[in-house]
């Protein structure tokens, strides 16, 4: 893959992105810890997020680029934020 890849029109979560995939945080919902946790490592509303890195066999967890810092997470955890095109 080169450059980055494009999401469809609608919001899709984090956890079904795959490598080289971006675009801008609408929504983060979840067990309220999650929540907590992923504002907390700057998963905010609007952020662009892309996912850069994938786990060999079955992807999990995926390296995600957010706020200029590069987040570690497991693909249940990366489904709490929803992602809309950029």
């Amino acid at each position: 893959m080169t450059g980055r890849e494009t999401l469809p029109d609608q919001p899709l979560p984090l956890g079904q992105m795959r490598k080289g995939q971006g675009g801008y945080i609408c929504r983060i919902e979840g067990p309220d810890a999650t929540v907590r946790r992923l504002l907390e490592m700057g998963m905010v509303e609007e952020a662009y997020v892309e996912i850069v890195h994938e786990a060999p066999f079955g992807g999990d967890p995926v390296a995600v680029r957010v706020r200029g810092g590069l987040l570690a997470l497991r693909r249940q955890e990366a489904s709490c934020v929803t992602v809309r095109k950029a």
